[in-house]
């Protein structure tokens, strides 16, 4: 079975892109979906997370409060570092799993959505990695629909990040998603075809 790893920063369509994988019919895992999962009722990152940070713990759903972890982490790097020490080897169980999981069921192409690919070390365990990037009028547009963060939060976030030129450096592999949907999809049956035939081996 063949693992590709799908990176990008922020805004710039990496969940549009791999919606496109699933509807081509590859089974795609998401970082960001696990780590919800891990916070939740129940889930590994409760108890650790909240030992770390007892604030953000929720008597009442037995889950992380996630409004109350971004309070208190702030912007904080060392605090951000400790939280992720704890959650990424998690989100890396979960990764394993899927991954054991679609290998019985004969799956050809699995899928790993990695925001923090090449800052984690993850290209490793990969057999290919994409970066998708767009130009950055288009990420800042992006980021300013979504109304979700102030331009400070935001500044922290993609500082944490590493620099779009360097994944793109990196990674085997490059989506652009400012051309709209239709040429994403045609990069993405590119590189799939690359891939299986063989037309491409990574250095």
């Amino acid at each position: 079975m063949i693992v590709i790893g799908v990176t990008g920063s922020m805004g710039m369509g990496k969940t549009s892109t791999t919606n496109m994988l699933r509807s081509m019919g590859f089974p795609v895992h998401c970082s960001d979906q696990a780590v919800h999962g891990l916070l939740a009722r129940g889930g590994a990152g409760v108890a650790p997370v909240t030992a770390l940070f007892p604030v953000a713990y929720d008597k009442k759903s037995g889950a992380i409060d996630r409004a109350r972890l971004r309070r208190a982490l702030g912007n904080d790097h060392a605090k951000w570092d400790e939280l992720e020490s704890v959650l990424h080897p998690l989100v890396r169980n979960t990764q394993q799993r899927f991954l054991k999981a679609q290998k019985s069921q004969g799956a050809e192409i699995a899928v790993l959505d990695i925001p923090l690919l090449f800052e984690t070390g993850a290209e490793q365990r990969l057999d290919y990695t994409i970066c998708v990037t767009a130009p950055p009028f288009i990420q800042e547009q992006r980021l300013n629909a979504r109304g979700s963060a102030d331009l400070e939060d935001r500044a922290f976030r993609l500082a944490r990040q590493m620099p779009d030129e360097q994944k793109r450096r990196y990674a085997d592999f490059v989506v652009h998603t400012g051309l709209g949907l239709a040429y994403t999809h045609e990069e993405l049956r590119g590189i799939i075809r690359r891939i299986r035939t063989g037309e491409y081996t990574r250095s």
